[in-house]
């Protein structure tokens, strides 16, 4: 069936070709920002009350022996992969939004995950380091 070139359409052309609506591509980042979000929830809540309470006052070898425990070690490093991912999802989505080029929204967004990585990447291996 062939569509008659005036009729307006709110779908992109790319979006025409692939067969896609609107809602199809942003579905998993909005739902990844929502787990992000429902875990970073507990992990924080856990760690502020933890270092309140344990870590307040703590020599730093009593700090390490806090974080070789498996339990905090696994723990900590999913708060670090949540906060970044979480971080990295919402700055994105602040770029796609607010930037005015399609070059300025690539490079913000590379260099945001970028930076995000790289940060997540020392902390996990700060952690490491002082777990294992």
């Amino acid at each position: 069936m062939a569509q008659n070139p005036s009729v307006t359409t709110l779908r992109s052309p790319l979006g025409r070709v692939r067969g896609m609506g609107s809602a199809r591509g942003g579905t998993h980042h909005w739902f990844m920002q929502r787990v992000t979000s429902v875990a970073l929830l507990p992990l924080t809540l856990w760690f502020a009350i933890s270092a309140a309470t344990t870590l307040n006052g703590a020599s730093y070898e009593a700090a390490a022996q806090w974080v070789q425990r498996p339990l905090n070690a696994v723990l900590l490093l999913a708060l670090v992969a949540a906060t970044f991912h979480h971080v990295a999802a919402g700055l994105q989505v602040v770029i796609e939004d607010y930037s005015k080029t399609e070059t300025g929204k690539l490079v913000g967004i590379l260099l945001v995950k970028a930076i995000c990585w790289l940060f997540a990447l020392a902390s996990a291996l700060a952690v490491l380091r002082v777990a294992i």
